[in-house]
């Protein structure tokens, strides 16, 4: 049974950082061929993708982010990771991990991150 687990949200002034941690296990094929994706759902909103990571490495960014989060994966640790900087409070949103193939897709449970003085 796949498991994705988020951590690392939580509450953080405007211009912070956080660091949020997705762990995946019990995954058929190897957490390398998936496709890890961030994504991100404020209150009254639609789920929005805000990162993606290829299994080759590549990255893409939703517009809004870009320059300020980076994603990363240590495929060793069938982890991914979303660093966030200089945080808005429109970044205020529960975040959620997705690991996808072409067959496939799984969700976490989500990481509630608050941005507020």
């Amino acid at each position: 049974q796949v498991h994705l687990v988020e951590s690392g949200g939580g509450l953080v002034q405007p211009g912070g950082s956080l660091r949020l941690s997705c762990a995946a296990s019990g995954f058929t094929f190897s957490f390398s061929n998936y496709v890890m994706e961030w994504y991100r759902q404020a209150p009254g909103k639609q789920r929005e993708l805000v990162a993606s990571i290829a299994s080759g490495g590549i990255t893409n960014y939703a517009d809004s982010v870009k320059g300020r989060f980076a994603i990363s994966r240590d495929n060793g640790k069938n982890t991914v990771y979303l660093g966030m900087n200089s945080l808005k409070p429109e970044d205020t949103a529960v975040y959620y991990c997705r690991a996808r193939t072409s067959f496939n897709s799984y969700w976490g449970q989500g990481t509630q991150v608050t941005v507020s003085s």
